[in-house]
């Protein structure tokens, strides 16, 4: 069975191999990963956000275990555009399977920056674009919650990187994520990633403590699922670029739920720290579920799901 995607943007296509994506900031560089599978058995790597310089992130603790998933307030801790671009693109299979780069900046202008250095990068397929982020200080929210700022970030990454595929991850965290979704595409985003975490919090009784020194974090993994479909359901009817679903996906059969909501790829984040294996493992089991459940034609089955009249 063909599980080949291409996600059919406004400026530049993306092709895929199949439709399962690592998410940003659980799969690291990709190259952490490589001990637990073949990276080019995926349809493509999304690297852990990246910032112009080096990024220390939060005070810790940062990650908490809840009900179904977790809460983290890593704060985009990375090595900064360069080193990535010096010394681990060079390693990863960009030959072979699609390379995002997701990129976070606190202003329009350093997003510009960002982009036109990544654009200049072969083993660069696309830029997933953070407007979402709900655990850092500057940016983060902001930019991800006012269609009108969301529209300038994409503008300037479209502008700045016109060689490459640009994606824009989108947060729940609004009122209307259709609104949301239809501001990029108009902005020349070529594909929508939806969704970010959910802001969330968690406490500790016995020392009257917020468990994350952050005090809030980004809520994932399989709690957040139904509100991830919903976001993609609702963004797919929304624009006519292709959505990208994230939120809870562990399983081929959670990936499929995606595809029929109206996602045309899907991303696994959460689930590659309850088991370092998943992604592989869903790219590997998805033939034999689309078999299972009659699926002969993928891209045909993605968006079909049925509503009563």
């Amino acid at each position: 069975m063909d599980l080949s995607v291409t996600l059919k943007g406004q400026n530049h296509d993306l092709t895929l191999k199949n439709p399962v994506l690592t998410a940003s900031g659980t799969f690291g560089y990709g190259l952490e990963f490589a001990s637990y599978g073949d990276l080019a058995s995926l349809g493509g790597l999304v690297t852990k956000g990246l910032s112009l310089t080096p990024r220390p992130g939060n005070p810790t603790p940062r990650i908490v275990e809840t009900t179904a998933g977790m809460l983290n307030a890593v704060g985009l801790q990375n090595d900064g555009v360069e080193d990535f671009c010096v010394r681990k693109l060079p390693h990863l299979p960009w030959a072979e399977t699609a390379v995002i780069v997701n990129i976070y900046a606190a202003s329009t202008e350093e997003f510009g920056e960002l982009a036109a250095r990544l654009n200049r990068e072969e083993g660069v397929a696309a830029l997933e674009v953070n407007v979402s982020c709900p655990n850092v200080r500057q940016g983060g929210l902001a930019f991800g919650q006012d269609p009108a700022m969301a529209a300038q970030v994409t503008e300037a990454v479209r502008k700045a990187a016109p060689d490459k595929h640009i994606m824009v991850k989108l947060s729940p965290n609004v009122t209307d994520i259709a609104q949301m979704a239809r501001s990029v595409e108009a902005a020349g985003a070529d594909s929508i990633s939806c969704i970010n975490t959910l802001l969330g919090m968690a406490v500790d009784v016995q020392t009257r403590r917020p468990r994350l020194a952050n005090v809030v974090g980004g809520l994932s993994g399989p709690a957040i699922k139904p509100v991830a479909l919903r976001c993609v359901w609702q963004a797919a009817r929304a624009v006519k670029i292709p959505i990208v679903g994230v939120g809870g996906i562990l399983t081929a059969e959670d990936a499929l739920e995606f595809l029929l909501a109206g996602a045309q790829a899907v991303q696994v984040g959460t689930g590659n720290f309850l088991r370092p294996d998943c992604a592989f493992a869903l790219a590997r089991d998805l033939p034999a579920a689309c078999q299972r459940l009659n699926i002969d034609n993928l891209a045909a089955f993605c968006g079909s799901l049925e509503l009563d009249s």
